[in-house]
């Protein structure tokens, strides 16, 4: 079974999440080593409630004067004014412009960055119109980590074809599988001859922003020279939108789990092209409990399951599973 975890070869990406925070929290994580933040996987504001940020293994807070705590009460509270000021700065100062985006509960910032948020949902017919009153933020820093499928592409190569197998790839949040994702889509596109593959052209239906990380349409991610990237369009019709027009040999996505995903990877899959996609999960047999991904098991297609944890850090294989087994 390989044994990889990931470390990130960007330097400090974290530093491209500080510019969009109110003034007084940035002066407050400017005092935190550089080393510390570094390991900083998430940034959590919450209107009148302790200042916190994500690591691998816990939680901690900020203190007033720019410490890390574990003491609530010690914690710096964030104000209706911090929240107010993120809002303008994420927004560019226009929070209508993105209702289209919050209806989704998340932004993405350039570099992929991904800042979710929760306030008073307005409905429309049934269904989230988008979100008003914003009270809680969670920004997500992603890091881009080249070299990060070297322990796994082998596995996933079918050499007597000269082609990858259809992979999905199973972790819970945060676990990495974006970030491996991201540079098997980079290997498989520009070729990886010790894993004896050439490149192929791949197309990535990017809905969240957050594998290539595309800003006015162009990747700030590495993905490959052979990537086309169809930006901020649902998974579904990115995938047959791609099929139709962009002739891929691979088509790689991210989180799939709705009946449309699985309608469509099935009709790729059908088309002779590879798919490479990851979705939320611990287990083949969690996975097996849902209604849309048991008709996946039933179809036989996906050769290869990737299962990641955090049990030795982020990106952690678990095991690699022949799906023809199941």
């Amino acid at each position: 079974m390989p044994d990889s975890c990931l470390r990130s070869s960007v330097e400090k990406p974290v530093q491209e999440v500080l510019p969009v925070l109110p003034g007084n929290i940035r002066r407050l994580l400017d005092r935190l080593p550089e080393t510390f933040l570094e390991q900083v996987e998430e940034i959590r504001l919450r209107q009148g409630r302790p200042l916190a940020l994500g690591l691998a293994r816990k939680d901690v807070f900020v203190s007033n004067d720019g410490n890390i705590t574990g003491s609530a009460s010690e914690a710096y509270l964030v104000t209706p004014a911090d929240i107010d000021r993120l809002v303008q700065v994420i927004s560019n100062s226009s929070l209508y412009a993105l209702e289209e985006e919050l209806k989704n509960g998340f932004l993405t910032l350039p570099g992929g960055h991904r800042v979710g948020v929760s306030g008073r949902a307005v409905m429309e017919k049934g269904k989230v119109k988008t979100l008003k009153h914003l009270s809680c933020f969670n920004i997500r820093i992603s890091k881009e980590i080249i070299g990060a499928a070297d322990a796994v592409l082998t596995h996933l190569v079918d050499r007597n074809r000269s082609t990858i197998y259809h992979t999905i790839l199973v972790s819970p949040p945060r676990c990495g599988k974006t970030t491996l994702l991201r540079d098997l889509i980079r290997q498989i596109s520009n070729g990886a001859p010790g894993s004896g593959l050439s490149g192929f052209t791949v197309g990535v239906v990017d809905e969240r922003s957050e594998i290539a990380a595309c800003y006015r349409g162009i990747p700030q991610r590495d993905v490959g020279m052979r990537t086309d990237v169809l930006d901020g369009c649902p998974k579904a019709e990115g995938m047959m939108l791609l099929l139709r027009v962009m002739g891929p040999q691979v088509i790689a996505t991210d989180e799939i789990g709705r009946q449309g995903d699985i309608a469509a990877l099935e009709e790729v899959m059908n088309a002779g092209v590879k798919v490479l996609a990851t979705v939320h999960g611990s287990s083949i047999a969690e996975l097996a409990d849902r209604p849309s991904l048991a008709y996946l098991f039933r179809l036989r297609m996906v050769e290869r399951f990737v299962i990641l944890s955090r049990s030795r850090g982020v990106g952690t294989i678990e095991e690699i599973i022949d799906g023809k087994s199941l």
